[in-house]
């Protein structure tokens, strides 16, 4: 059995691991077949978890280790596998029918696992099976084809060998939903925004955590998110980012409670220049914002990053002061923006527009500022390959029911 420890250790935190092993091991990859029936691991997320098997019989390329295990190409990042599930290439095997072009381009397309999925060394279900990959992943896709009965194929690629998988199944990834909120009140207290689309009941809020909860989705932070838009990452299929802005009381308040309990994370988007010295005392009549303290005081939950430091205004209704502001005013309230929040986190990397204003100024503001992805209210899911300055995000507004988050988050296409 793997040692989980030395593979948390190994472990690097970009998908680049595998590469990076050789180069800097000097160490050239080597073609091995199973023995028997093995299980692989690999880090999906933050977590080393069981990926699959690999059937008795198949060539794969691995890197030997001074472990107990090999390493190998997995997705974006590494897999791993017991050295005594591997042997030397059995007789005169052509080892080189069974690869593609390893230098062929992904392709911004990934599947996902709703169970454990077959794996074939062909697009044919009849053909010798390669393996197996588990429930609740997400896997870069080289292409698709067609069989003879018109029936699509997934091509992937696991230890340097090309497989199979058909869209019977696993379904194709359809990008990550990041969820917006702002304002968390009671009902009882709720009087001066109840008809305001952007704040949502305690009540509302703590059901929607508890159906995420019980779904078994993963909350990603959005440095993951990073990794998955420039593909970097392995992550979950049951996955989603839930973002903060403005900074509001409400959110230590009400929303910080409830996502603790449930082991989740978040990230606040916070206008910097309206943080409070000190504690306000609570009135749900009035946009209080966060206090120095109280945003160190949720810290163990949520990632502090910028929602600018002065540009959260509009100079008339619904009209972000931000579009008409020149390139360098944004670009050093841009700055300051991270200067301020520093104190917070010394990676502020991530902007969300305020208002969801934006422009080519502004995004080429963010980009020299030194952010690596900004986040719009453009509605539709993030994707692999997208502008990683106009992600698009997703609103559960105060009316919306269970069975409507469940259509927005769930892997359907958004229109």
């Amino acid at each position: 059995m793997l040692n989980r420890l030395v593979l948390c250790l190994l472990l690097l935190t970009t998908g680049s691991a595998y590469a990076s092993l050789l180069s800097r091991e000097g160490l050239t990859a080597q073609y091995m077949q199973t023995t028997e029936d093995a299980d692989i691991w690999a880090q999906v997320g933050n977590r080393v978890i069981t990926v699959g098997k690999i059937e008795e019989g198949q060539i794969i390329a691995v890197v030997p280790t001074a472990a107990d295990h090999y390493e190998f190409r997995f997705g974006f990042g590494t897999g791993f596998i017991d050295k005594d599930h591997l042997a030397p290439v059995a007789g005169k095997q052509r080892v080189e029918d069974r690869l593609g072009d390893l230098n062929k381009p992904l392709s911004n397309l990934n599947l996902v696992t709703h169970q454990d999925t077959r794996v074939y060394n062909a697009p044919d279900s009849g053909s010798a099976p390669f393996g197996v990959l588990a429930d609740n992943l997400r896997y870069p896709i080289i292409g698709k084809l067609k069989d003879r009965l018109n029936q699509t194929w997934f091509q992937v690629r696991i230890g340097n060998r090309l497989a199979y998988i058909s869209s019977l199944d696993a379904q194709q990834d359809s990008g990550l939903p990041v969820l917006t909120y702002h304002h968390i009140l009671k009902d009882e207290e709720n009087t001066r925004f109840r008809h305001t689309s952007t704040t949502t009941s305690v009540r509302a809020f703590s059901n929607q955590m508890t159906w995420l909860r019980d779904l078994g989705y993963t909350t990603l932070t959005m440095y993951q998110l990073e990794g998955y838009v420039r593909n970097r990452m392995n992550l979950p299929a049951r996955a989603v980012v839930i973002t903060f802005d403005d900074g509001l009381k409400s959110v230590s308040r009400y929303a910080y409670p409830v996502l603790k309990q449930y082991g989740f994370t978040a990230t606040a988007f916070i206008i910097s220049s309206r943080i409070k010295a000190h504690p306000q005392k609570w009135d749900a009549k009035s946009l209080q914002f966060m206090s120095i303290g109280e945003l160190k005081g949720i810290q163990d939950v949520f990632d502090i990053q910028s929602h600018t430091h002065f540009l959260h205004r509009t100079d008339r209704p619904w009209h972000p002061v931000l579009l008409t502001r020149s390139y360098h005013n944004i670009l050093f309230d841009f700055e300051r923006s991270r200067r301020a929040l520093s104190q917070f986190n010394p990676h502020v990397l991530y902007l969300s527009y305020p208002f969801g204003g934006y422009d080519d100024k502004a995004v080429k503001a963010a980009n020299d500022a030194g952010f690596h992805l900004a986040v719009t209210t453009v509605k539709g899911k993030v994707k692999p390959g997208d502008n990683p300055f106009l992600l698009k995000r997703l609103y559960i507004l105060r009316e919306d029911s269970l069975e409507t988050m469940a259509k927005l988050i769930s892997n359907q296409p958004q229109g």
